[in-house]
């Protein structure tokens, strides 16, 4: 295997054996967040968790730029002996394959999940307002798992224990300005660069602009997209039989198990 990749802070490693599959997770998340998913995957290779920058226990301080992201994730895929599989959510997504655009020696196929490469003129306003209004902290993981509902098992890996209680691990104010990124610029010309396999897989009730991730995958030479019925955002967790169905079946194609 080479240098271990746990010797980098924010790195979790899931277990497995065989080729590097690496998780990416979206804003306001963690690499532990993808839990559920990595114990399947485990099947199929090497199953590693990286926290962005910002988050979790990954580094602090910007610049807070795609690139910057790009290059936290490929100073750790340069410990691996062969390719790695890229599996991002959300802002993950946009870091995976703008990795397999920039980096294509180190990515051997990737899978995005509900994210849009042109959100330009989309403005951090709208999320300010939602995102001050949580009752933070948090009483215990119980009100955060009661406060997000159907996603409060996601949540609960997004906060840690202080004396008045708990509290996200990002910083709110780093958060707006990643975002803050995405409406400015457009990420079609990284999308037109990636070579390797690649998997979109849509939420039917996503929030990204209509028709781009069909493009997205329309556009890339060995590209799939399927929309997943009732699912949001979150898709690996408001259908993980779906989610998982779809990445199997893909993952079986590129790696040949």
């Amino acid at each position: 295997m080479g240098n271990s990749p746990l010797t980098r802070p924010g790195v979790v490693d899931f277990g497995g054996e065989g080729p590097p599959i690496v998780l990416l997770h979206g804003l306001m998340g963690r690499a532990r967040t993808w839990w559920p998913v990595a114990r399947w995957l485990t099947a199929y290779g090497h199953v590693v968790g990286l926290d962005a920058r910002g988050h979790g226990h990954g580094p602090r301080g910007g610049p807070w730029t795609t690139e910057q992201f790009v290059e936290d994730t490929a100073s750790l895929l340069r410990r691996f002996d062969e390719p790695a599989v890229l599996i991002g959510h959300s802002m993950g997504g946009l870091h995976a394959w703008a990795v397999a655009a920039t980096h294509p020696g180190l990515v051997r196929a990737v899978v995005v999940e509900d994210m849009a490469p042109d959100q330009r003129g989309r403005t951090v306003e709208t999320w300010r307002g939602y995102f001050e209004s949580w009752p933070v902290p948090f009483q215990s993981l119980a009100h955060v798992k009661e406060f997000f509902g159907t996603i409060g098992d996601y949540f609960v890996e997004c906060v840690a224990e202080r004396e008045d209680g708990y509290h996200l691990l990002a910083d709110l104010r780093d958060l707006y300005e990643i975002a803050a990124e995405w409406g400015r610029r457009d990420y079609w010309s990284l999308v037109d660069a990636v070579k390797c396999p690649l998997l979109v897989i849509e939420a039917e009730h996503t929030a990204m602009p209509a028709g781009q991730q069909a493009e997205l995958a329309a556009r890339v030479p060995d590209g799939r997209h399927v929309v997943v019925a009732g699912a949001g955002h979150v898709v690996h967790r408001d259908a993980p039989s779906e989610y998982r169905g779809a990445v199997e079946a893909f993952l079986s194609a590129v790696l040949g198990r």
